[in-house]
């Protein structure tokens, strides 16, 4: 499998940076694009590989032919995967909706469940609970699911984009602790924006029957992308960097990143295009956070306490065993060469803590990171190369999932890719 080697003969993080389209909002707007029927504008599209396999699949969708059943591939996409089970589960037309070997290990019994409740027709065509789906779309009647809300917010965000389409909309309850509740106020500030009556009241989300109004948008740059260069701002000597395209009046949860990385010395600064970090030696003697509400951000913040040797404890970590691959396990198995006593509370365990204690790193001049099929992961372990002499990483091309230009950015801030 390919690698590459990361360097940085300055050990220094100074430079301009313009961050990524945001592709979870990019996501939405495709959805509700698609939902309306209309074809209006969407500028600063992001052009990560999720949204455009979401894009190139809404076309053929688009196109399909009565007497077809199309076989509509969603890779290792997970939010294509989810938003596309409900959309087309309310639209007339028979659909085969799979994915990669890693998206059948991915559950989606919670989605399909609360789907055929509101009356849909999904038949699993492999194993149950998983994917692949065939979907006889027929128009949804039901108007109230209640679904547990503690893996994904994307199952309930799926949910909410078709709502207004439903006969009497929809109302939406959740059990237990809402995952990624940031995610589902980003829908329903957008799902507002474009005419939609939107009510949250505790664990129950109102949605009205209603149309989405066309209206040009403007995709905001994508914070999720900001932590690896928070994660390497921490591990560079000297630190002036300039990202743009970051607001902290925006729609997306992981804009918490400035907080969060305030104890490691990382200051954050907000300009007319974005914002500038610079770094004092600050650091903490300990670390809790708890990943619920923000579980891309988790990679990056774990890896830099366990480089710092920072004792450190983390919840909210029960999403991450669902993502591109079983991040949780991919993490400890990385970090395990770097630091003694990485702990996870059972391996099965549905709300699985992560723990270590203070303790000094154990560096090699040259180290090698798997990254799982991961682009987290593969973002996660480059900044290593300001520790050490060389990272080396393997499979980098899976970054092209949400942010194609990292090896491209990290170039232009010093580092040097062979």
């Amino acid at each position: 499998m390919k690698s590459i080697i990361v360097t940085s003969p300055s050990k220094n993080l100074k430079g301009v940076i313009t961050l990524p389209a945001s592709k979870s909002i990019s996501n939405r707007l495709l959805m509700i694009r698609t939902l309306s029927g209309i074809d209006f504008p969407i500028h600063n599209l992001s052009v990560a590989e999720d949204t455009l396999l979401l894009l190139r699949l809404l076309e053929e969708i688009h196109e399909h032919r009565d007497d077809q059943i199309p076989e509509l591939d969603t890779d290792n996409a997970g939010t294509v995967m989810r938003f596309l089970t409900a959309c087309l589960s309310n639209r007339p037309g028979r659909w085969v909706l799979t994915g990669s070997d890693r998206m059948k290990q991915r559950p989606l019994a919670i989605l399909v469940e609360a789907l055929n409740t509101l009356g849909a027709s999904i038949d699993y065509l492999g194993k149950i609970g998983y994917p692949p789906l065939l979907i006889k779309g027929r128009p949804l009647t039901g108007k109230e699911v209640t679904i547990d809300a503690g893996i994904s917010s994307q199952y309930s965000t799926a949910l909410m984009l078709i709502a207004p389409y439903l006969p009497s909309g929809l109302i939406l309850h959740h059990k237990g602790t809402v995952a990624s509740s940031p995610y589902l106020n980003m829908t329903s500030r957008l799902m507002t924006s474009f005419g939609i009556r939107v009510r949250h009241a505790k664990q129950r989300i109102t949605i009205d029957k209603g149309v989405y109004h066309p209206s040009d948008y403007t995709v905001e740059a994508d914070w999720s992308s900001a932590a690896f260069w928070y994660e390497a701002a921490v591990f560079a000597k000297e630190v002036d960097l300039q990202l743009n395209g970051l607001f902290s009046d925006s729609l997306q949860g992981d804009a918490v990143l400035p907080s969060v990385f305030q104890p490691f010395g990382i200051c954050t600064e907000y300009n007319t295009n974005g914002v500038r970090l610079t770094k004092t030696r600050e650091r903490p003697k300990g670390f809790y956070f708890n990943f619920n509400d923000y579980p891309d951000i988790a990679p990056a913040v774990i890896t830099t306490c366990a480089v710092l040797g920072t004792r450190s404890r983390f919840e909210g970590l029960r999403s991450l065993r669902i993502k591109e691959t079983d991040r949780l396990n991919a993490l400890k198995n990385e970090l395990d060469r770097l630091i003694t006593g990485i702990a996870i509370s059972g391996n099965t365990d549905p709300l699985p803590i992560m723990e270590f204690g203070p303790g000094k790193p154990h560096f090699q001049p040259e180290m090698t990171f798997e990254t799982y099929g991961d682009h987290r992961m593969a973002m996660t372990f480059a900044p290593m190369a300001l520790l050490i002499e060389k990272a080396r990483i393997v499979d980098p091309e899976v970054v092209v999932k949400s942010y194609p230009g990292f090896w491209k950015d990290m170039k232009e801030v010093g580092f040097v890719i062979q």
